[in-house]
């Protein structure tokens, strides 16, 4: 066995690592605030946010989720659902309060260590969010029935629920829009991002969707801010509902204004297909061909193919 000493790198051997945090530091104080968060207090933490998530989606599928039960009285259940919702109030809750408070400095343009005010929307925001669980329960229950019934290849709901990246996706989505409708700030964008690294799927939480919503295999699916979707809507991967390019300078200018394609219900959209445009509306009951580019308003029950045909009913 050699016991020669390890040899040290470049870097750390003839002292240029001192000259190049000095160099890194000098960045710090020359670039873009924005791009640091040195000396201010608490940003939100992405371990503690992914945290909360896999204790909602626990407490939405219970069993499939987290802690198996195996066995479990009625009585141990409820001690088990009330001791996970103690411990995600004050999880979700404080991370809340980050994302409020980190907002609240940047307004001030000072960095006060507690704001009475942040703490008092945080609590309030994380109540309402809790005590929406069963209502977002139960519209995921309809988005796992949509999976279900819409995929030949499910052989249960067990399934769809373990297995299917469009329910996490769904689901992540569901719980991002709940807390981004109660007030919350950052932490809703944070979910859905964690979300679209594990899948692929890429759904911002301001969209609004409808329940019964299937995605079907979905890597690639990018749904925008504004996009408003209907009830028992179908798209498969690599679709994109999406916004038409904008100046260079002028995004800021159409915060407010809708941007991305209304798709009505009954809809399904083929894989890769593209729809842009706040004044785009799929009407209910259409159908979107595999790869179609699509930036004008479809008809109700139309069917669009990818050489720019479309078939209006019957």
């Amino acid at each position: 066995m050699s016991t020669a000493a390890p040899v040290k790198p470049p870097l750390l051997a003839d002292g240029r690592l001192d000259e190049l945090v000095s160099r890194l530091l000098s960045s710090y104080d020359a670039g873009p605030r924005s791009m640091h968060h040195l000396g201010a207090y608490e940003l939100p933490q992405m371990s503690e946010v992914e945290r909360a998530l896999n204790e909602i989606r626990a407490l939405l599928f219970p069993g499939f989720v987290g802690n198996a039960l195996d066995g479990a009285s009625e009585d141990e259940v409820r001690a088990h659902v009330r001791e996970r919702m103690g411990d995600l109030a004050r999880r979700l809750g404080r991370q809340v309060y980050r994302g409020l408070h980190h907002r609240c400095q940047l307004i001030k343009g000072r960095r006060d260590h507690d704001c009475s005010q942040c703490a008092e929307l945080a609590d309030g925001v994380t109540t309402r969010f809790l005590e929406a669980l069963p209502d977002i329960r139960a519209t995921l229950a309809s988005d796992v029935d949509a999976a279900y019934e819409g995929d030949p290849a499910a052989k249960g709901t067990d399934e769809v629920i373990f297995c299917y990246p469009g329910l996490y996706a769904i689901s992540s989505y569901r719980v991002a829009n709940r807390l981004l409708c109660e007030g919350s700030s950052i932490i809703p964008r944070m979910i859905t991002e964690l979300a679209h690294e594990k899948t692929g799927i890429d759904i911002h939480p301001g969209a609004a969707i409808g329940p019964s919503f299937f995605i079907d295999h979905g890597t690639g699916i990018v749904i925008g801010e504004t996009t408003v979707i209907g009830d028992r809507v179908r798209i498969y991967q690599g679709v994109t509902l999406g916004a038409l390019s904008l100046p260079k300078g002028k995004a800021r200018e159409c915060v407010s204004r809708k941007r991305h394609p209304t798709i009505e219900d009954d809809v399904i959209i083929y894989a890769n297909a593209t729809i842009l445009g706040g004044d785009t509306v799929i009407g209910r009951g259409a159908v979107i061909g595999g790869n179609c580019w699509v930036t004008h308003s479809i008809p109700p029950a139309a069917r669009v193919s990818i050489d720019g045909t479309t078939v209006g009913p019957g």
